[in-house]
């Protein structure tokens, strides 16, 4: 094969060549048996017509495609194991030459790898963690923390008054994770106030509430998931912390494809956020005066940052050979396909695979003390 590579700008490259007429012309049988299996002729049993009459009935433009279609799904993964080429696209295949007797010409555009400079990650990490107060390490769980959630837990077990004729309805925020999210639900049911309308807080209400054995049982217990909370708040606080600095400090040209990715992402996650909330995604767009693609303009930015993050995260697992454990990646995709029974085994292994190592990458900059 002649093959010539060329770098394109924003992780891209072009691969041009031909397939020799010789190995191309080799594809030319299985290329028509192929097409033969799902032709039906009367007289003839499918899969069972002669080469001949196949020959008369399909349009060699059609066999040629076929051919190259075979070609280059064999050879492409040869060419990129060849020139080292690390993809992470599908290819844009465009086929230049195309004809009997004659080499296969191709060119291939697909995304690759960017060369990422990493930031100091290790002294940014340790940096970050040893800047932390002792005030901000500080999840000592309080009597008012105590308080305010068992104040809560009784709100919401209260019964709500319908609305008088003339009341306002009480408005609820959604979606604030979104920044253009302005959706907002309104509820004709009214939030209890008076402390005496509240439900008693004895045994009898904290046993309707789960497996406890009395007040004292779910207070304990409350205690621990507060502290808990805390816990992993203060950890997310720092992680993110961790990670804008590295973010910031590290050069990466991030492909267009994969900023793509992560808007649909970003994209699917929202509309099934509104559908969720029993409403339409198209009704939302109209109540922003926007179009998707206004949105995914929006979010570019948010995607960017996705999409450097996944690319760093990785480097730093390759340099430090930082690898998801096997066993617990086989119980979380088998707690996957036991949750969403139509889930595809593979990405749900990728996607374990994936957020266990990136658990790793973070516990290792953790402990960078």
């Amino acid at each position: 094969m002649k093959i010539t590579v060329k770098k394109l700008p924003k992780s891209e490259v072009e691969i041009e060549g031909e397939i020799e007429v010789d190995i191309f012309e080799s594809y030319f049988a299985k290329a028509l048996k192929k097409l033969g299996e799902n032709l039906k002729l009367d007289g003839f049993r499918k899969g069972k017509i002669p080469e001949s009459v196949l020959l008369s009935n399909i349009p060699e433009i059609s066999i040629l495609e076929e051919m190259a279609n075979m070609a280059l799904s064999e050879y492409y993964p040869k060419i990129l194991e060849q020139e080292k080429i690390d993809t992470i696209s599908r290819p844009e295949i465009s086929i230049t030459k195309l004809a009997r007797k004659n080499p296969l010409g191709f060119k291939i555009k697909t995304a690759i790898l960017p060369e990422i400079k990493l930031a100091d990650y290790k002294g940014s990490a340790k940096k970050i963690i040893e800047s932390i107060t002792d005030k901000e390490k500080d999840t000592t769980v309080t009597d008012k923390d105590m308080e305010d959630t068992i104040m809560d837990i009784r709100k919401s077990r209260a019964p709500k008054k319908h609305m008088k004729d003339g009341e306002k309805p009480h408005v609820h925020k959604k979606g604030e994770e979104h920044k253009h999210e302005e959706v907002q639900v309104l509820d004709t049911k009214i939030p209890v106030s008076n402390t005496s309308e509240l439900p008693e807080f004895d045994d009898k209400f904290v046993q309707a509430l789960g497996p406890f054995k009395d007040v004292a049982d779910f207070k304990a217990k409350l205690k621990e998931n507060i502290k808990l909370e805390k816990e992993n708040k203060q950890k997310e606080k720092t992680r993110l912390k961790i990670i804008e600095k590295i973010i910031a400090d590290s050069t990466v040209d991030v492909p267009e494809i994969l900023i793509e990715v992560e808007l649909d992402k970003i994209l699917y996650r929202m509309e099934s956020d509104i559908t969720q909330m029993g409403l339409k995604f198209e009704d939302y767009l109209k109540h922003l005066n926007k179009k998707v693609e206004d949105l995914r303009k929006d979010f570019r930015t948010d995607a960017l940052n996705k999409a450097k993050l996944a690319l760093i995260l990785n480097q730093i697992a390759k340099v430090e050979k930082i690898v998801a454990d096997s066993e617990q990646v086989a119980k979380e995709v088998a707690q996957i396909l036991s949750y969403y029974k139509d889930a595809d085994p593979e990405r749900a292994r990728m996607h374990a695979e994936n957020v266990l190592t990136n658990e790793k990458i973070f516990q290792f900059l953790e402990n960078q003390k």
